[in-house]
């Protein structure tokens, strides 16, 4: 009977040491939470609110039910978003940004306080649309395309001056793509249809002129043969004339001797065919 009622003391000892045991174990691992690499932890305290101070990585101590730890990623981050933002010219552009961001570590309480943990999706879609549409407006939809390294400058130091506004820090901003409406796209070809026929047209025009010039110049040169001819021939007198009809009358006599055809010359023909005409 001894040995039961001690043993069953025993066993009543054991449960109480195990359940104190258990007890504490939570109690120290609620005491307990981690920072991973990469990450930042903000503390709240009950009494005191948002503590001043970040936790950086590790292992660290806090007190049950009073704190709780908030972790914030302090990596840089990719975001992407788009606007559509009207020109100068009052064209409209659709543009998509890119930006590569983190928080500034030292004002993770602040940015805690008045943004929360999705600080980055409330602020960036937000100041990224204001800044585009800033910028675009002050370029035409042309200059968009020709300027775009002036345009790219002035959106990056736009956005970052106004990211800095909430303790965010960019690390890089970039247009990756830009493409205008249809009505533009339409007058823009349209445009550059009208500037090849308007090339074309000058190439005619130019051509045209070109071979009015040729022939003006064809002319003088066919004035200037006959001239030379009429001068020449004054020069010679009658008497070039008639060697020019003497060796006619020879090739005329010659062509006659070998055809079959012709017998004889009649009466009044001489062999010469009128050389003695102008006599």
């Amino acid at each position: 009977m001894a040995n039961n009622q001690a043993a069953i003391k025993f066993l009543n000892n054991a449960a109480s040491l195990a359940v104190g045991l258990g007890i504490g174990a939570a109690a120290v691992n609620s005491s307990l939470y981690t920072v991973d690499g990469g990450q930042r932890a903000v503390l709240f305290d009950r009494f005191r609110g948002i503590l001043e101070n970040t936790v950086g990585e590790g292992t660290h101590f806090l007190i049950p039910v009073l704190q709780k730890p908030y972790l914030f990623d302090i990596r840089t981050r990719p975001h992407h978003f788009t606007s559509m933002s009207g020109t100068k010219d009052l064209q409209m552009v659709h543009l998509t940004l890119r930006v590569l961001s983190r928080p500034e570590v030292s004002r993770l309480p602040t940015i805690f306080k008045t943004l929360g943990l999705e600080y980055d999706d409330k602020v960036l879609p937000s100041i990224g649309n204001e800044v585009l549409k800033a910028v675009v407006a002050q370029f035409n939809a042309d200059q968009l395309l020709t300027e775009r390294p002036h345009v790219s400058a002035l959106v990056r130091e736009s956005l970052i001056k106004r990211a800095n506004d909430f303790n965010i820090v960019l690390d890089d901003v970039a247009i990756t793509h830009l493409s205008y409406g249809p009505e533009f796209s339409k007058a823009v070809e349209q445009k550059q249809v009208a500037q090849q026929e308007a090339e074309r047209s000058k190439f005619v025009v130019m051509k045209a002129e070109q071979e009015k010039r040729a022939a003006v110049v064809r002319a003088e040169g066919e004035s200037e043969a006959a001239k030379l001819i009429s001068d020449a021939t004054l020069a010679a007198g009658m008497g070039l004339i008639e060697l020019r009809r003497i060796e006619a009358s020879r090739e005329n006599a010659a062509t006659l001797a070998r055809s079959g055809n012709v017998v004889y010359l009649p009466k009044g023909n001489d062999m010469l065919l009128g050389l003695n005409a102008g006599h």
